[in-house]
């Protein structure tokens, strides 16, 4: 269930807040300047500092995914199904009387 979250909330930051850095990957490659707009101003930013914004923000999503990911498959072969009583088992081999 915890990775479930993770993941949908790694989701949820990447589509509201990945469009500002879309944006900011267009215009370096398409005008190679970046501009931010602010209260209606345009305002320069330099584009190796959004890159490397736009870098940290991507790994920050990729960690979520991965953390949900590593919860999945932990949750999947977890010791649930491995800690069966002896006297609990049923099939071949087992100590229950047919």
């Amino acid at each position: 269930m915890l990775g479930i979250v993770f993941i949908f909330v790694g989701f949820l930051v990447f589509g509201v807040l990945g469009q500002q850095y879309y944006n900011l990957s267009i215009q370096e490659r398409e005008f190679g300047d970046c501009h931010e707009f602010e209260s209606e101003n345009q305002v320069q930013i330099d584009c190796d500092t959004a890159a490397n914004t736009k870098a940290a923000f991507f790994a920050l999503v990729f960690v979520l995914i991965g953390v949900g990911v590593f919860f999945l498959v932990k949750g999947i072969r977890g010791k649930w199904d491995q800690d069966v009583k002896p006297e609990d088992i049923v099939g071949p081999g087992s100590s229950f009387p047919s």
